[in-house]
């Protein structure tokens, strides 16, 4: 398989990764808002993903990280950046399939991470940049955006105790739209440069653009749009899970929810580290539903859900490093791993229609029962 072949199928699957990042991660902005009536659903994704296109443009340093910082680019070929693109899919069908919020980014960094180790061995990967700006962002931003929610809840709460019930659920409601919208347009402005990031890597491996080049225009709109696209399909079993699984959440909560992670998200994009908006949103929800009633939480679905995030990066390496192996068996390889990754991808979504209880009315609130997640 010619060079250029292999660079024209990694562009294609990190263009289908964004739009499964797109539908995965459609709760993280939306997910409140849906579940207190602020924004209808249907709405709610279309403004999300509006934004998330518009968010794309905002920066390029969270893409250069990933292009120039995470793996070396010398030692790595587009076919392991392929490889490492299906890892990262998989994981992200099967934890949709679940309802499980995990991390698109972390599945991401793990297929690279796993297809790249089994190519060019450690000395591939920066694992200084692993520790610093993937493992040791995806333990504190949750718990930094949980206690902010947490604080500015309770504050919040105190503040309006006097005021008029109803008066204060309608101002919170519009303040919801407004703070919903900051998060889509974070969440483009990080995530969107991932796969940014991914393209401008395989094009620097194939000598295409100059090592440490930042993402061409072309790059930046593709990657725009495909998470949009993604992100208005709407990953509903995870809306589900965050909006109405984590706790009851009024207004308040969803208001100071929305607010806190757009702030940890924009900040992080500001610094160039690739956080995952899904732990710091599911952070913030469960900080702002402790910060009005402690007991509202349900604390074993977090359980759920820290292990889900625990098992990201080692699944979706342990899913890349595989395809990897296949891969590099020349074109035969890389055709086995494109087909066999389309067969299971396919197979996800079909069980996904057989344990559809309810199909989904985007006009109205309530959302399908997702699968019952595993304990």
């Amino acid at each position: 398989m010619n060079i250029s072949a292999v660079i024209v199928l990694v562009i294609v699957t990190a263009l289908v990764f964004d739009f499964t990042n797109g539908f995965h991660d459609t709760a993280n902005a939306m997910a409140t808002s849906i579940a207190t009536g602020a924004l209808r659903p249907k709405v709610a994704v279309a403004v999300a993903g509006v934004l998330n296109l518009v968010g794309a443009f905002l920066s390029v340093q969270v893409a250069k990280t990933i292009s120039g910082g995470l793996v070396n680019e010398t030692k790595i070929t587009p076919v392991v950046v392929f490889a490492g693109l299906v890892g990262a899919i998989l994981w992200n069908l099967l934890t949709w399939l679940l309802g499980l919020p995990s991390s698109s980014s972390h599945a991401l960094f793990g297929g690279l991470i796993g297809a790249s180790l089994v190519v060019g061995g450690p000395g591939a990967v920066n694992f200084d940049s692993v520790l610093f700006k993937i493992v040791m962002p995806a333990v504190i931003a949750p718990v930094l955006a949980g206690l902010l929610a947490l604080a500015v809840t309770f504050l919040t709460y105190r503040a309006t105790a006097r005021a008029d019930a109803d008066t204060m659920k309608r101002r919170f409601k519009v303040g919801q739209v407004v703070s919903a919208s900051t998060v889509a347009l974070a969440h483009g402005a990080n995530d969107a440069q991932k796969t940014m990031g991914v393209i401008t890597l395989t094009l620097i491996t194939a000598g295409a653009l100059a090592p440490n080049a930042g993402p061409p225009f072309w790059v930046i709109l593709a990657a725009g749009m495909a998470m949009a696209l993604g992100t208005y399909m709407g990953g509903w079993r995870i809306i589900r899970t965050l909006g109405q699984r984590v706790s009851d959440i009024q207004t308040t909560q969803g208001f100071t929810a929305e607010t806190t992670s757009a702030a940890v998200i924009l900040t992080s994009t500001h610094f160039g580290i690739p956080l995952s908006t899904t732990q710091v949103c599911a952070g913030a929800i469960y900080g702002a539903g402790a910060g009005r009633r402690l007991r509202s939480v349900h604390w074993g679905l977090a359980g759920q859900m820290a292990l889900g995030w625990a098992l990201t990066l080692p699944a979706a390496a342990a899913l890349g490093s595989a395809a990897s192996w296949l891969a590099a068996h020349g074109a035969a390889g890389v055709i086995v791993v494109a087909v066999s990754s389309l067969t299971l991808g396919t197979g996800i979504y079909a069980a996904s229609r057989r344990n559809a209880v309810t199909a989904l009315n985007v006009n109205d609130v309530p959302l399908p029962t997702p699968v019952r997640l595993a304990a």
